[in-house]
């Protein structure tokens, strides 16, 4: 029988995403996002690590749905910077999900620096949280470059600017398969997959 797992995010890039990786791994899910239950509110994530995020959104989900919930919380970490905007990559520029916003202030903070400086990773903590207060985390990484300028129209967020080592083109420049197949999320998620077919089974 096929098990309905929610997806902590309203965000429809995120549920086609997760959509693509998780049936990528054999798992028979009903995957949904949180739009499904517009009753349930926005969650303030007030965790100071990607990990403690991705369990407060995956828990608060799975206690008021019923059923089993996974979510994620990732961003760019900038090793010049100190590993910001981490945790708060998706609001750097103020406001929470303004991608251009993002992505102008942290070309404009990095401008000066060179190419050899420009190392990033994106990170990902990945979360299943069950309806019983049963939880597992999963983490993945994807290093690369920040460019001077945005390439691609694909992915989203810091996709643009972060090329992955070992490639020519930017996260936005590759195609979905080809993102999935080695972005952090990818990773985070797969990791997180035998879990999810061991507590749903």
């Amino acid at each position: 029988m096929t098990r309905r797992l929610v997806l902590a995010t309203r965000n429809a890039h995120k549920v086609t995403e997760l959509r693509a990786i998780l049936t990528g791994t054999g798992l028979d899910v009903d995957l949904v996002g949180a739009d499904a239950y517009p009753d349930i509110p926005d969650v303030k994530e007030t965790g100071v690590t990607f990990a403690e995020n991705a369990l407060l959104k995956a828990r608060t989900l799975a206690e008021a749905t019923g059923l089993p919930a996974v979510a994620d919380d990732s961003g760019l970490c900038v090793d010049v910077l100190g590993g910001a905007p981490g945790i708060f990559s998706a609001r750097w520029a103020g406001r929470h999900g303004d991608d251009a916003a993002n992505l102008a202030l942290l070309l404009a903070q990095l401008a000066d620096i060179d190419p050899p400086h420009r190392a990033a990773h994106f990170a990902c903590a990945a979360a299943l949280a069950l309806p019983d207060g049963t939880t597992r985390v999963a983490e993945g990484h994807l290093r690369g470059t920040l460019r001077h300028t945005p390439a691609g129209t694909g992915g989203f967020g810091y996709d643009p600017i972060l090329q992955p080592d070992g490639m020519t083109r930017t996260c936005a420049e590759l195609t979905p398969a080809e993102k999935n197949a080695i972005s952090h999320r990818g990773k985070a998620f797969r990791a997180l997959a035998p879990s999810v077919a061991e507590l749903l089974a």
